[in-house]
């Protein structure tokens, strides 16, 4: 089994119209990750990098689409979503400066 760098997993927050209303009402986050990780590699990630509790980690693979330019036909990337949720009490946000 390979070993993975915990600070190489999350790769993005998704920041989209959704994702906010899912952190709003359910007290999610919202990251793309690598395709490789699992739930609990994508768990120990976030609570190390962020210092946040973690109740449960759900994981959604996405497909990439078909596109086509002009004549030629291309696809984007598949990829994978994790939606984390936190424990009670914790809190998390991507628009504070924390230094």
């Amino acid at each position: 089994m390979k070993k993975i760098d915990l600070y190489n997993v999350l790769i993005a927050p998704l920041v989209t119209e959704k994702t906010n209303t899912v952190a709003e009402k359910n007290h999610h986050v919202v990251f793309r990750v690598l395709k490789t990780a699992n739930k609990d590699e994508i768990k120990d990630a976030f609570e190390q990098v962020f210092s946040a509790k973690v109740k449960k980690v759900t994981v959604l693979n996405v497909k990439g689409k078909v596109k086509k330019f002009g004549k030629v036909t291309g696809k984007r990337v598949n990829w994978k979503k994790a939606y984390i949720c936190l424990e009670p009490g914790q809190q998390f946000d991507l628009a504070t400066n924390q230094k």
